[in-house]
């Protein structure tokens, strides 16, 4: 294996058996207004799902984040409740975006998963809570009629950039369910009331898992503080620059 090759591996650690099989994987990392992730982990939180495993690779941050005295992996995974959720908190740099996107499909595929679904942000300059639209893309035309029976908005011309953006492509080339459902959100902080819209509209969707949104606009201002701090003090400790590793966009 050249040093190439091993900048470039991506692996998937299971600390246990796991019956995923029909689950929904959930794309949690970091998007505008780091909707991926807020979203990803109110799920954990709010589901009680259980830590099964980690993605791995030599290109991630050389952190750890401390959570309850706990040491955390960068990107981590949980699962329950008919769903598997990848989370992290860093944006992976350019070379690793591809990677992760064919490394999630094929362990949705190994481990009999439904489908693939990326609770994005897209950036708007818009304020007002209340006008937050959340937009909807699928790579099937099974799942793109579940999308306008949810009502959900659409725009026909564009780009969808990262992970959400690889994965669309990823899921048309295959025939595979891949999910991006794109919450107008404000790129300048972390935006917990776009993420709320963002999980509703995957509610709508799935129809499987009954998620209470409330609590998520009432921390709104919590978790945004919170994930403000981790931000400066990741930034404050890692060993490269953050052009090396871009943290949240």
């Amino acid at each position: 294996m050249t040093s190439g090759d091993l900048d470039l591996a991506l692996s998937v650690h299971l600390f246990e058996d796991v019956d995923l099989t029909g689950a929904t994987v959930v794309d949690g990392f970091p998007s505008v207004g780091l909707v991926s992730t807020i979203c990803a982990n109110y799920l954990i939180d709010l589901l009680e799902l259980d830590q099964v495993g980690i993605l791995d690779s030599p290109r991630f941050p050389t952190v750890s984040i401390i959570r309850e005295g706990e040491p955390m992996f960068p990107v981590r995974v949980y699962a329950g409740k008919g769903l598997c959720v990848f989370v992290s908190e860093f944006q992976p740099d350019e070379g690793l975006v591809r990677g992760i996107a064919e490394t999630l499909l094929s362990f949705a595929h190994e481990h009999g998963c439904s489908r693939v679904v990326s609770p994005e942000g897209m950036v708007t300059d818009e304020e007002e809570e209340d006008a937050v639209k959340v937009y909807g893309f699928a790579s099937t035309p099974a799942a793109r009629e579940r999308l306008r029976d949810a009502e959900l908005e659409r725009f026909d011309n564009g780009i969808i950039t990262g992970v959400s953006g690889v994965l669309l492509a990823l899921g048309k080339r295959d025939g595979f369910e891949t999910v991006s459902l794109l919450a107008e959100a404000n790129p300048s902080y972390p935006d917990a009331r776009a993420s709320a819209h963002a999980i509703e509209a995957m509610d709508l969707f799935l129809g499987e898992v009954d998620i209470d949104v409330e609590p998520l606009y009432t921390e709104a201002e919590n978790i945004e503080r919170t994930l403000r701090h981790m931000q400066k003090q990741a930034g404050k400790g890692a060993s490269r620059s953050p052009s090396d590793h871009p943290m949240y966009g």
